[in-house]
């Protein structure tokens, strides 16, 4: 007997409901996919944005998909590595000063989910995420007509001391049991795998689940624009609050407020990343979630041509081939909504590329910072609310946003239409803090 909780509080186990008018907020890579996969469903999609679809963190991101990527941010032992983080700006993890008052909350939970324990957990729920990933993608960009975007080509980690490496093996062995297929590779193994490579690497493991596509932006315009071909709809329009039915057994939000107008729909999604919290407290519930801004610098004519997207296990940042140019992403600021970026972490991504792909040509380099919506558990919200029957949420997948955008779509359509969505939703529950 299926002994798991009821993955959508409150819905009479069994019921399907009928087609209806479902409002997606946010329309970056999952809010877009959710309002596909519902469109697949029958219902009738609305999907509200102000910036456009793809216009937050789905602009620049690494362009991975990170299938491989089951360790969370807080490991054991990251306590030790705070006072590094308040005193290096630009570290591969660092927290402004500024905002350390506001992320004191947060900060207390993220270190509480460095337990060996709860990171054991956590590893287990976002492999069960990532094993669907990509498949979860395939109906979608089929349909699209852009399935060729996807390149399933495996990446490499590469390494250039034996400390460096030494300092991962605790990552790997998660990793490992968490069923991650990878194979060490020695120096001339890596070379050959990726000649443009310098060679200063001692180490190398390379993850041939890992896949990456050609340009996130434009993956995620395709997808919109495929979900406006299909009858969908789409809004510019703020999201500012809803009006709600407050008593019986249909209570729940019947009317999303936005900047222009109000909306009326029979049941909401909220999948606006960074900006979500306000929106999940606007129904009741009240969320850890604080960002990562992240940074890339974009080479146009960079000189040399990848075979896949390499990793910096030393520097923490990925090396992406785009159609459009090669692309360095990565590291972690914990930094807030309101201060302006650094760019000096872009600089010092292009600094440390240069050290990766000697020759490397920087002219016409261009630099982006945007917010991954994070949690302290490195697990996203996905799931039903516990107030209201017909709400969900799907936001907070931190730097795995573009990695489980279709599967989180896949999973919020199944919740809406009362499936069993065939894995166990409790470790994403909205009210699980």
């Amino acid at each position: 007997m299926d002994r798991r909780p009821d993955p959508r509080p409150g819905l009479p186990p069994g019921s399907r409901p009928g087609p209806r008018h479902v409002a997606v907020i946010g329309a970056g890579i999952v809010g877009v996919c959710a309002a596909l996969y519902l469109q697949r469903d029958g219902h009738r999609v609305t999907l509200f944005d102000p910036r456009g679809p793809g216009e937050g963190a789905s602009k620049g991101n690494g362009a991975v998909l990170a299938v491989e990527s089951c360790v969370p941010v807080a490991t054991p032992g990251i306590i030790r590595r705070v006072p590094g983080m308040l005193l290096d700006p630009l570290g591969p993890l660092t927290i402004r000063w500024h905002h350390l008052p506001r992320l004191a909350p947060w900060l207390a939970r993220f270190l509480l989910a460095s337990r060996p324990g709860r990171v054991e957990a956590a590893s287990v729920a976002l492999r069960a995420l990532l094993v669907r990933a990509i498949d979860a993608y395939r109906p979608l960009v089929e349909g699209a007509g852009i399935a060729e975007m996807i390149r399933r080509t495996g990446w490499l980690a590469v390494y250039e001391s034996e400390a460096a490496f030494a300092k991962a093996q605790a990552e790997l062995a998660l990793q490992r049991r968490r069923g991650v297929p990878m194979d060490v590779l020695r120096p001339e193994e890596i070379r050959q795998l990726e000649p443009s490579l310098a060679p200063i690497y001692r180490r190398g493991v390379f993850f041939p689940e890992n896949a990456y596509v050609l340009d996130n932006h434009r993956l995620v315009t395709a997808l919109a624009e495929h979900f406006v071909r299909g009858g969908g709809t789409f809004l510019p329009e703020a999201v500012a609050g809803f009006n709600a039915v407050s008593e019986g057994a249909g209570a729940g939000p019947i009317c999303v407020r936005t900047d222009v107008g109000q909306h009326t729909v029979n049941a909401v999604v909220v999948a606006a990343g960074a900006w979500s919290k306000d929106l999940a407290r606007r129904l009741g519930h009240r969320v850890p979630l604080d960002t990562e801004r992240g940074y890339h610098v974009t080479l146009p004519n960079p000189g040399v041509t990848l075979r896949m997207p390499i990793y910096s296990g030393d520097y923490s940042f990925v090396s992406t081939p785009l159609e459009h140019g090669l692309r360095f992403a990565g590291t972690v600021e914990l930094g807030g909504l309101a201060a302006p970026p650094d760019y000096g972490r872009a600089d010092v991504l292009l600094e440390r590329g240069r050290r990766m792909f000697p020759g490397l040509n920087a002219v016409g380099a261009t630099k982006w910072m945007g917010f991954r919506p994070s949690l302290p558990d490195s697990l996203p919200v996905i799931g039903g609310s516990t107030r209201h029957r017909n709400a969900f949420f799907a936001f907070g997948h931190g730097h795995l946003g573009l990695t489980l955008g279709a599967i989180t779509g896949r999973l919020i359509a199944d919740l809406v239409a009362g499936r069993d969505p065939g894995i166990d939703m409790t470790p994403y529950r909205v009210d699980r803090f």
